[in-house]
């Protein structure tokens, strides 16, 4: 009994914050004229998705912990208001994840928490909104200083010219940005740049999935800064060993731009 009141408490905290979302989507919808067939198809993949970010959040939070059950689907439909297809495609979308395993006879179990695809982009994005920040952010950073300096030194021996002309457009947009939106933009295109730069088709798609939690990281960093700009020159040293095909410099340089931000997130 005691297991079950639990279990209800949890279901009920997940949905909670999305409750009044149809309501909302209604309104926006008349407001934008939405015919009745693409509303439906709109409603269904918004409604897949909510479930999946609501399920897949509290997982990551700990509300269900490694080989615990979720709750009978009846339940969760209930819970969530949803049909059990949309109910159904969420579940398959964690599968996918890694995040769970459903079997006849035995229900749905949350997996071990090695098998969970933290590299897929929406599971990044939902663990950074639900982990320790600091906790978070260090992870995140540690990867940074794994990758981006031996890239850096990359960069200098693959770029092309047109490459090179798009890093050099991300550094000069830093050297003009005038508030810290322009200057996180910048920033963001900069290091994404470099990542490019190397040639390697593999780098490419790594930038493209921690983009939205680097962009988080680069603005905490430039307000937490004297000026949103105090990295300009670590940036510039980056920039300039890449142009000058100097391995050993970039690698050093990007090396210490990340001191830097290491050091402005344990400060």
């Amino acid at each position: 009994m005691v297991a079950q009141t639990r279990r209800g408490e949890l279901i009920n905290s997940i949905v909670s914050a999305g409750s009044s979302l149809l309501s909302a989507d209604e309104m926006a919808d008349n407001r934008a004229g939405i015919d009745s067939t693409t509303k439906e198809f709109i409603i269904h993949r918004d409604l897949h998705g909510r479930v999946a970010y609501e399920l897949g959040t509290a997982i990551l939070r700990g509300d269900f912990v490694p080989g615990s059950s979720l709750p009978r689907e009846v339940e969760l439909m209930e819970r969530f208001g949803v049909s059990r297809t949309v109910l159904r495609e969420a579940l398959r979308t964690l599968t996918s994840k890694g995040m769970i395993q459903s079997r006849p006879k035995i229900g749905t179990r949350v997996r071990p928490r090695e098998a969970w695809n933290l590299l897929d982009a929406d599971m990044l994005h939902w663990y950074s909104r639900v982990a320790p920040p600091m906790h978070f952010a260090l992870k995140l950073q540690e990867m940074r200083e794994m990758i981006e300096p031996y890239a850096a030194a990359l960069a200098t021996r693959n770029h092309d010219a047109h490459a090179l002309d798009k890093l050099e457009k991300a550094h000069r947009a830093m050297v003009e940005a005038q508030n810290v939106d322009e200057w996180v933009r910048a920033d963001l295109e900069f290091h994404l740049c470099v990542l490019a730069a190397c040639s390697n088709e593999l780098l490419v798609p790594l930038g493209v999935l921690i983009e939205r939690t680097l962009e988080g990281q680069l603005r905490l960093n430039a307000k937490r800064a004297e000026v949103f700009n105090a990295s300009l020159a670590e940036h510039t040293a980056v920039f300039s060993a890449i142009v000058a095909r100097d391995a050993e410099a970039a690698r050093r340089a990007m090396s210490d731009l990340l001191g830097v931000t290491r050091a402005r997130i344990e400060g």
